[in-house]
């Protein structure tokens, strides 16, 4: 996975997805207020970064594929129906029992057939991939797969545009493709940081490990249903440029969530605070006179949660 496939991504996904803007402000940390960058990638099409992806997977693969499968616990479903509708294919999204109805509702809002099976993403994943078979449909991974990367890529390319220097840039994990993309469009020039929540730690796990390994923790949140494992892709760029990943509770990304609407009403999903609470929380604190870019990856979530 190399900068040239984003690069190739972005002239791809020109005048489909949006370039979503960077606010600088502050925000109250643990000691008093945090210069911080905020990328709004939750008002990307579908609310969600991975529109990126599956717009350019989609698009790059062969154009003789009219159906498409995917297995996701939520966004990645919402995004593959969304570009599949654009592009005139027909989507199917496997999800595990326990997806959100607001996710689920989104799915069917752009058309696409929606099948439950499992307890997890895992599980889900699986069917997904026998189905596609069954029906010679294209299947779309919903993070870890080199033309999804690459569509993630382009925020970082869009962060070179937006924001002076080289500050770092936190993002949240979940399956790795966010972090995969970025680390593959920034390389080593910016720092990137893993956030993730503390029952799934799947990066911090593989880099101990040396490699991806499954981790089993549970969320009280069924938006914080994830991936338990870290992508090959993701794991691959995260070893090579050295990224660190950090875990937060799930208390203060809650929290996070609830600061970004009472301060800003601005309405993100608990995964797409997750890297704003690292800050808050001072599970990552900024050098002096550091500006950290914190992505505000998703926004799809239940109203009355807040």
């Amino acid at each position: 996975m190399l900068r040239t496939d984003v690069r190739v991504a972005r002239r791809r996904l020109a005048g489909r997805a949006r370039k979503t803007p960077v606010f600088h402000t502050s925000v109250d940390g643990p000691d008093g207020p945090v210069p911080v960058s905020l990328k709004l990638e939750f008002l990307q099409h579908g609310g969600t970064f991975k529109v990126r992806g599956a717009l350019n997977a989609l698009l790059a693969a062969d154009e003789g594929a009219d159906h498409v499968v995917v297995a996701s616990g939520g966004n990645a479903g919402i995004a593959v129906a969304l570009a599949a509708a654009q592009l005139g294919k027909a989507c199917t999204v496997v999800v595990p029992e326990s997806a959100p109805h607001t996710k689920v509702a989104a799915m069917w809002a752009h058309g696409a057939e929606v099948l439950w099976h499992g307890t997890s993403y895992a599980e889900a994943q699986r069917r997904a991939l026998t189905l596609a078979a069954e029906r010679g449909a294209e299947h779309l991974h919903a993070y870890d797969m080199p033309a999804v990367v690459a569509g993630a890529g382009v925020i970082g390319l869009e962060l070179e545009e937006q924001v002076r220097g080289r500050p770092p840039v936190l993002v949240a994990v979940g399956g790795g493709g966010l972090i995969a993309g970025l680390g593959a469009a920034l390389g080593r020039r910016r720092q990137i940081i893993g956030i993730e929540s503390e029952h799934t730690p799947v990066l911090s796990a593989a880099l101990a490990a040396g490699a991806p390994v499954d981790v089993s923790g549970q969320s009280r949140s069924t938006e914080l249903l994830c991936a338990t494992r870290i992508g090959d892709i993701a794991f691959d760029i995260a070893q090579r440029q050295r990224m660190t990943a950090l875990s937060v509770a799930d208390a203060a990304i809650a929290a996070a969530r609830t600061y970004l609407w009472r301060e800003f009403r601005v309405v993100v999903e608990l995964e797409g605070a997750a890297a704003l609470a690292a800050v808050q929380s001072g599970a990552y604190v900024p050098a002096p006179g550091e500006r950290p870019i914190v992505v505000l990856c998703g926004a799809n979530t239940e109203l009355p949660a807040l």
